[in-house]
């Protein structure tokens, strides 16, 4: 049997605010409910295949929130940011509302990839060291990189206060400047210090893929989509 709920609760738990603003803008007419208009705050409908606007903006009811992001350049993985602007800025406010968490934060020059989730379990799943999800990153390097230095990367490196040489999952040279090197770890600044020790500089960082699912060429930077089903099995989530 479908679960049900009264469109207040449904509005409510979406992110449009507490209930008693959900409910004054049900009863003025802001608010439809699978193309038919509703000013009823408490009528029940189903949950399955739900599509609603609220002030005449569409949404499909999802009782998990689980997103891609093409983070720019200069903003910050945090909701309580320093020097720029947050990446959760770049989102809808019902989203951010719901409490919406990044699942390994880029740095600030860094671009690329994101996902981003109010799901827990999905969250620690994705970002948990012991599942070792692969992750890919297009390095841009101050000078030329060589055959020794890419053996290198894949062999290990000795970084500032770790015990044991770092090695990469993956790497492989684009062309004169450019590699893509894929990790399982997530240590603080690991890949520009990986570069460092190979006597290299990076110059641009960006996160192409995590697991199977590549950042699309059709995201626009600052943009977001929701996660698809292939999306999710890309990464092992389903």
């Amino acid at each position: 049997m479908a679960k049900k709920l009264t469109l207040e609760r449904i509005i409510h738990q979406q992110g449009f605010g507490a209930r008693k603003l959900c409910r004054i803008m049900i009863r003025n007419h802001e608010v439809t409910v699978n193309g038919l208009a509703c000013d009823e705050p408490y009528a029940e409908f189903d949950l399955d295949k739900l599509h609603y606007t609220v002030q005449g903006e569409a949404w499909d009811y999802r009782e998990k929130s689980y997103l891609m992001l093409h983070k720019p350049s200069n903003y910050e993985c945090s909701h309580k940011t320093q020097h720029h602007p947050t990446i959760y800025s770049l989102l809808p406010h019902p989203l951010v509302v719901r409490d919406v968490q990044c699942i390994g934060r880029l740095d600030e020059d860094t671009t690329g990839l994101i996902l981003i989730s109010d799901d827990g379990q999905f969250i620690h799943r994705m970002s948990s060291p012991k599942h070792k999800v692969a992750k890919t990153y297009e390095v841009r390097c101050k000078h030329p990189v060589d055959d020794s230095q890419i053996a290198q990367i894949l062999k290990g490196v000795q970084l500032i206060d770790e015990d044991a040489p770092i090695a990469a999952l993956a790497c492989t040279r684009i062309s004169e400047h450019v590699i893509h090197m894929t990790l399982t770890e997530g240590k603080y600044h690991q890949v520009k210090r990986m570069v460092a020790a190979i006597s290299n500089r990076v110059e641009a960082l960006k996160r192409i893929q995590i697991g199977d699912l590549q950042l699309p060429h059709d995201l626009a930077v600052g943009h977001w989509r929701w996660l698809s089903d292939s999306d999710m099995a890309k990464l092992g989530a389903i």
